[in-house]
């Protein structure tokens, strides 16, 4: 079984295509129902964010699997195949491992570093759990890459280069965070991170706006903001100075017509940030006089090729040795259920020797037949501590699988003994 990874990103497409395929939590557990549904898949979860779609599947074959999982994605997206597959990534075992690594530590990020994919990793994983489609090998590489983000944020300095999505879109802001009359439309993590960055900012009045008021209410009281009922954020748009729209709902929330009739007559400059996808608000708001709109498609192409540079190398070093430890870790645990059917084996003939000799020697005095026991099972464990040896060492340095198959080939081990141990070694 290996990693399949199948996805697309601000890297891979325009933000016009990842609006297609954009997902709600019923579209993200509907997906994964499909994904493991398939003929070779036997775990799945997904990465989705605002400009990252990306779904990690254990699998047995890969043509098979990449065949069906895109062709999901096709289908969800509403576009021909030829149409999407030139904006579709695929990275399989070692190089999905890889980029899982880079993506939970920033390095994918549209905003290099950027904290925010550590905690969409984690919901990642959560989902998977929940809807039951992650297993033991998805859990172990998903935890890991968690761990590889952490350290990438505590041993670097890439905090202080890396600003949020939020953080960027306002410092191409034409209107200054402190003293501004800002709405922030939805309670979401994005929405989270725009609040708190407005309070530190020193807003002099922050609304926040979304469908389920008790969310709303929970997030504003966190930071001594506003809650304010969904029914009134055109108001709040009409007296605002900055509007910071991330719902992740369906259809446009800020509209063209509602804008334009709450605006007109209103000489004071509006600075509209919609970073949802699909889009919140309707980019012919931007065509408003007195309107900035700063929108996650431009703000993508601005972003694009810059990179930060402090910490940056240095993750990328901490990446590439947690790399190198887990799939070492891995050939390691891909040997142990061929040298653990060797050594079963080789008990059992041992234990048939020892049955045979009993019939032929029935007066063996226990103490000698002990003696015998221990003598075979020494001559047993020196023949085979040599092969056991080479097999994990040539492990770290080739492809396990071709050593263990000649090992296996060698001793007539059975295949059906060497997947059930590698059954039960998954599941502790």
């Amino acid at each position: 079984m290996s990693v399949l990874v199948v996805g697309i990103s601000h890297k891979s497409a325009p933000v016009e295509v990842l609006e297609r395929l954009a997902l709600d939590a019923d579209g993200t557990t509907k997906l994964l129902a499909d994904v493991i549904g398939g003929e070779h898949v036997s775990e799945a979860t997904a990465i989705v964010t605002c400009n990252r779609l990306e779904v990690y599947a254990e699998v047995d074959r890969f043509h098979g699997s990449v065949e069906d999982v895109s062709g999901l994605l096709v289908a969800r997206a509403g576009e021909s195949t030829e149409a999407l597959l030139p904006h579709l990534y695929v990275h399989y075992d070692e190089g999905a491992v890889s980029h899982l690594f880079q993506v939970a530590s920033g390095l994918d990020s549209m905003v290099v570093g950027e904290g925010q994919i550590l905690g969409q990793t984690r919901d990642a994983l959560r989902v998977g759990q929940e809807n039951g489609t992650v297993g033991p090998a998805l859990n172990t590489l998903f935890q890991q890459a968690l761990r590889v983000g952490k350290r990438a944020h505590a041993e670097t300095d890439i905090d202080r280069a890396a600003p949020s999505l939020v953080t960027a879109a306002l410092e191409r802001s034409s209107r200054p965070v402190a003293g501004a009359r800002a709405v922030v439309v939805g309670a979401g993590a994005m929405a989270s991170l725009a609040v708190a960055h407005l309070s530190r900012g020193s807003a002099a009045r922050i609304a926040v706006i979304n469908r389920t008021a008790a969310k709303a209410e929970r997030l504003a009281a966190d930071y001594d903001a506003t809650a304010v009922p969904f029914e009134h954020l055109h108001d709040e748009v009409r007296d605002a100075d900055l509007v910071i729209s991330c719902t992740g709902a369906r259809g446009t929330v800020v509209r063209l017509a509602e804008v334009a009739a709450v605006r007109s007559g209103v000489d004071r400059p509006l600075t509209i940030v919609d970073l949802a996808l699909p889009h919140d608000v309707d980019p012919a708001v931007g065509d408003l006089p007195g309107i900035e709109l700063i929108s996650l498609a431009g703000l993508a192409e601005e972003l694009r090729g810059l990179e930060a540079t402090a910490g940056v190398d240095d993750v990328r070093a901490i990446v590439a040795q947690e790399i190198s430890a887990f799939l070492a870790v891995r050939r390691q645990a891909s040997v142990t259920p061929t040298v653990v059917a060797l050594r079963s084996m080789a008990t059992s003939v041992v234990d048939a020797e020892m049955e045979r000799l009993a019939a032929r020697l029935p007066g063996l005095d226990d103490a000698t037949r002990a003696e015998v026991l221990h003598t075979v099972r020494r001559v047993a464990d020196k023949l085979l501590h040599e092969p056991t040896v080479r097999v994990k060492e040539l492990a770290d340095a080739e492809p396990a699988s071709s050593y263990t198959a000649a090992l296996a080939e060698l001793f007539r081990l059975s295949p059906e003994a060497v997947d059930a141990i590698s059954r039960v070694e998954g599941q502790s």
